[in-house]
């Protein structure tokens, strides 16, 4: 297994493909696994870089019953990247992975050459932050409460997940403890973390695509975030395959939509 300390957690990464340097920071509770549908479209013409978010799965904490903050995940992401090599890279962030990798392209210039930001779960960068920072928190009451089976459709409701099956011949990844475990950690603190979080978005070095899915709701808080980032920067939204976790339900479509963006 493939790890590296970083303050108060070790951190389980994984490398595979060859070629330019491509880091995938997974939404939600998806591990490094998860990118595995992702990473098979991806690896003749990337290494493809994806890791355990510090809380889940093979991550260990020092204090397991600890959260992180936005800024953490991102100087992790900061330390790894620093670990394996001096140049910048490109980086596909994924709803709360989006808003790591805005951290990273604001605090730590120079690692990020391109980041394709889908849909990040950001309420800063919104007109009306505090009715999303509230929403966020109220999930994760709603979980401290009920459960996860009863707060699953929340979180479904609240980013516009899509739930059609996408793509064919998936890999199927179960509600195992493990997965469960995750979950509980994500909700738990990840929540928090995003609703709490800021970030003063005035200068970043690195190309900044934002992105969101074909299927996603636009009344959803997620895709507006992309839509004003898209707005701050000036830019053309850019459409991917699927919803928000079109990343995980349409891989392949979604792997060749990824390419042409990077390629440009």
């Amino acid at each position: 297994m493939t790890t590296i300390n970083v303050p108060g957690a070790v951190l389980h990464y994984q490398l595979e493909g060859s070629g330019p340097l491509l880091l995938i920071s997974q939404s939600g509770e998806g591990d490094a696994d998860r990118t595995t549908d992702l990473a098979g479209h991806l690896t003749d013409r990337y290494t493809v870089l994806t890791y355990d978010r510090r809380g889940l799965s093979r991550s260990r904490l020092d204090n397991p019953a600890g959260g992180a903050t936005i800024a953490d995940h991102a100087d992790d992401v900061h330390r790894l990247l620093a670990h394996l090599t001096d140049e910048p890279v490109a980086m596909l962030g994924c709803s709360l992975g989006a808003v790591i990798g805005l951290h990273v392209a604001v605090d730590h210039p120079g690692q990020l050459r391109t980041l394709v930001a889908h849909e990040p779960i950001a309420p800063w960068l919104l007109a009306d932050a505090k009715r999303h920072r509230d929403e966020l928190t109220e999930i994760r009451d709603h979980y401290l409460a009920n459960g996860l089976q009863a707060t699953i459709p929340e979180i479904v409701r609240s980013l516009g997940i899509d739930p059609s099956t996408g793509e064919p011949k998936r890999t199927d990844f179960p509600m195992d403890a493990n997965r469960i475990a995750n979950f509980d950690y994500f909700i738990r603190h990840d929540f928090l973390a995003a609703a709490h979080d800021d970030l003063d978005f005035t200068t970043a070095d690195a190309r900044i695509i934002p992105a969101a899915g074909t299927t996603t709701p636009h009344t959803v808080f997620d895709y507006q975030c992309a839509e004003a980032l898209a707005a701050l920067l000036d830019q053309e939204l850019e459409l991917f395959p699927g919803g928000h976790n079109g990343n995980l339900s349409h891989p392949k479509a979604y792997a060749h939509r990824l390419i042409e963006v990077l390629s440009r």
